[in-house]
């Protein structure tokens, strides 16, 4: 499935490269282009309404000097037959007339000569100008059209290449599939499940037609405490004989989880033995960072008061101590119970080969820290039942949902993560969620989304905002 999913990968990857990337470098030169084109047209229609405009303006001029050599005509004329006009005022009206004549002849010469251009110009503009800019604009989109068509067809060799790479995935899974051996796969589940109880004897007689005191078999299921009460019937309605189906108790269990079966309890007495050197580690961390600092204050006074982490060293040496003795108090019960459990072989993993590949990523590391430990409980300790502080109807139950784990806090997902890992959950940016467990030094948060959706993300991707009043919750600076 995963070389499937990366051969959808490789085609995205080769998309976004021979594709997307080299048909959006393509637009932006499109978009130049057709500008450009644009601005050329919007150039030749001001160019040939501006020869309109000399156009209109030659020919009023021209109209208007002819008006005014008519009028200064027919003066000349008038001021010619006025017989007490003198000489000279004709001969002056006679020169006004010619000159108006002569502008006249002017003006027409120049609005013929402005109506000749104009025409040129405006041939030019809707045979020439405007054809060419339209032919352009039409080979550019015709070069668009073709670059979609390449783009189609690269689309189809880059989806071509692997296309024989997903067969043989296909060809995988299906035989991954077929070779599944069910019986196999039950079995390894009842080894990491089991609990480690024998099956319980006979139940002996009892004779009450005899004045005798009645007893309860040792191999019985029920916890006899020697207070008098009698064994209920088989048939009756009594938790003890049907332990592992009864509801499980929702209460706290004994610290040294005595409550559980012997195999399930050595399970859960490692994983607080591995909790707890984790812890350590994280005090020794803090206190050689806190030494490094002393050292640096001692060697340079102006960088701070070097008495000023005595405290806090102080402390972090009794918290290592009252760790290294609650590891010591575990490891005694884990060897305890260890002793008491019979020789068996060494019970398969229940990871995949992809954890045993990949176990140095920290999901899966975290994923898995927390399979092999399930808390798969059904009833208490047989063995030394006489020590046991838990009543025989006090039973967990594998059948039973788990009490789902409180709330410390909420997480705003500054990034988006894929989590495509087992134990791990997708969140998507902006994302407001619950976190149920803190980073424990792992790198890893345990958020969850609803009541069906929970598991881990990495810290870096999340800020966290936990309760002040939760449990062993702490704040973020």
């Amino acid at each position: 499935m995963n070389d499937y999913a990366g051969q959808h990968e490789v085609i995205s990857e080769n998309m976004t490269s021979l594709i997307t990337a080299e048909l959006t470098r393509y637009v932006q030169e499109l978009k130049q282009e057709r500008k450009s084109h644009f601005h050329d047209g919007r150039k030749a229609q001001q160019h040939i309404e501006t020869c309109w405009k000399q156009l209109e303006a030659s020919k009023r001029r021209f109209e208007r000097d002819c008006k005014e050599a008519d009028r200064a005509q027919q003066y000349f004329e008038k001021m010619d037959a006025d017989i007490n006009v003198t000489k000279a005022d004709v001969e002056k009206a006679r020169q006004q007339a010619q000159l108006r004549h002569q502008m006249a002849e002017d003006s027409k010469a120049e609005y013929s000569s402005t109506l000749q251009k104009f025409n040129s110009e405006q041939h030019e503009h809707y045979y020439t100008h405007i054809p060419n800019i339209f032919q352009k604009i039409q080979e550019m989109e015709e070069r668009r059209i073709v670059r979609i068509g390449e783009s189609m067809k690269t689309f189809a060799e880059v989806d071509r290449q692997v296309i024989p790479i997903i067969g043989k995935c296909l060809d995988e899974i299906t035989k991954a599939a077929e070779s599944v051996d069910h019986k196999n796969d039950s079995q390894m589940v009842i080894e990491a499940f089991k609990s480690g109880f024998e099956p319980p004897g006979d139940v002996d007689f009892e004779d009450f037609t005899q004045p005798m005191k009645r007893t309860v078999s040792e191999s019985s299921l029920s916890n006899s405490r020697g207070d008098g009460k009698s064994e209920p019937k088989f048939g009756s309605k009594s938790k003890g004989k049907l332990w592992p189906f009864i509801k499980k108790n929702k209460g706290a269990g004994p610290e040294d989880f005595s409550n559980l079966p012997p195999e399930q309890r050595r399970k859960k007495l490692q994983q607080k033995v591995d909790e707890l050197n984790r812890d350590i580690q994280k005090e020794m961390d803090s206190r050689d960072a806190l030494t490094k600092m002393k050292d640096v204050y001692i060697k340079n006074p102006q960088m701070g008061d070097a008495a000023s982490v005595d405290h806090r060293l102080a402390e972090l040496g009794q918290n290592i101590e009252k760790l290294r003795l609650e590891v010591q108090k575990f490891e005694g019960w884990l060897a305890e119970v260890e002793g008491r459990l019979p020789a068996r072989s060494e019970q398969p993993r229940r990871q995949s080969g992809v954890y045993e590949a990949q176990n140095a990523s920290g999901v899966n590391s975290c994923a898995q820290d927390r399979e092999s430990s399930p808390d798969g409980s059904y009833t208490e300790e047989q063995s030394q039942e006489t020590e046991m502080k838990v009543p025989a109807t006090d039973f967990d139950d594998e059948f039973d949902d788990e009490e789902p784990l409180p709330t410390i806090g909420t997480c705003k997902a500054l990034y988006t993560f894929e989590g495509q890992n087992e134990g791990t959950i997708s969140v998507a940016e902006g994302e407001m969620l619950y976190v149920i467990e803190e980073d424990k030094g792992d790198g890893w948060t345990r958020i969850r989304r609803n009541e069906d959706e929970e598991g881990y993300v990495p810290t870096s991707y999340v800020e966290v905002y936990l309760d002040k009043n939760a449990k062993g919750a702490m704040t973020y600076i």
